[in-house]
């Protein structure tokens, strides 16, 4: 049982990498209104958090999430539009300029599946399962996962998996795309925050946000306007504190000293 709403999405400091937990076990960590607006808080704070380099999302027990609460579902179809408003959209995890790593070491289903899929590198335990679940449910492909699963599976093992909503062990998921890592042995969460940690001391914060935004631009675009957009952001590397800084600490042997990214209502490009 979780008691407030702060306790619906644990916050754990490890270094420079923020864990963030969904914490309804009992419910396999199914997705609620409250719970959603504590997780979007968190990213939010953590994004002008200069302490925080990357963070890692996990959840309690055994799911990552479960997708939407069925109970409070049930409701939908009474909702109004204005109702359904929200005060940030459902896919600001994709927004976040710093690294975001799942820890997936459970069922991750429908809603919880798409969330899985808006972090940027997937770790997963050998009880990583996956399901699109939305065709079981009389729904439609949400928030998005239309467009993530085929660039991440390909066209025809998405439509697999959105018309048959089968359940995806870890095995296949490493196979097919839907995780980046797997992990026979020891704690999921662990090795997540390792790698992240990682990212946090060796890369530069303002590189990894750049890289983030070329790949979220460049998805439906043209080579020519990669190579276009590269030639620009490259010249404006070379002019930065993190290049000099990236070359020098090579060159010493020595771990690089990355300044933090700056807020985002700063005059300083990212």
């Amino acid at each position: 049982m979780t008691g407030g709403p702060d306790e619906l999405v644990l916050a754990e400091h490890r270094g420079s990498v923020l864990v963030l937990t969904f914490n309804r076990p009992a419910k396999l960590n199914a997705w609620t209104d409250e719970l959603e607006d504590r997780y979007f808080t968190l990213l939010d704070a953590a994004e002008d958090d200069p302490d925080v380099r990357a963070v890692v999302v996990t959840g309690a027990g055994r799911g990552f999430c479960a997708g939407a609460d069925l109970q409070r579902l049930q409701a939908a179809g009474e909702v109004s539009e204005a109702d359904r408003a929200r005060r940030r959209p459902r896919d600001m995890p994709l927004t976040l300029r710093k690294p975001l790593i799942g820890a997936v070491g459970g069922v991750a289903a429908g809603l919880g599946m798409v969330e899985a899929l808006y972090c940027d590198i997937r770790f997963g335990s050998p009880a990583a399962r996956f399901t699109t679940a939305f065709a079981q449910r009389g729904l439609i492909a949400e928030y998005g996962i239309s467009w993530l699963l085929p660039r991440l599976v390909g066209r025809s093992r998405a439509t697999d998996l959105l018309l048959s909503s089968r359940m995806v062990d870890a095995e296949e998921a490493l196979r097919i795309g839907l995780l980046d890592h797997l992990v026979p042995t020891g704690n999921v969460v662990d090795a997540a925050v390792a790698y992240a940690a990682d990212l946090a001391t060796r890369c530069s914060p303002a590189s990894m946000a750049t890289i983030k935004s070329q790949l979220r631009d460049d998805a439906n675009g043209t080579y020519a306007d990669s190579m276009t957009r590269a030639e620009s952001l490259m010249l404006q590397a070379f002019r930065g504190a993190d290049f000099v800084e990236g070359v020098a600490s090579h060159l010493d042997k020595r771990p690089p000293s990355f300044p933090s990214l700056p807020v985002r209502s700063s005059d300083v490009p990212v």
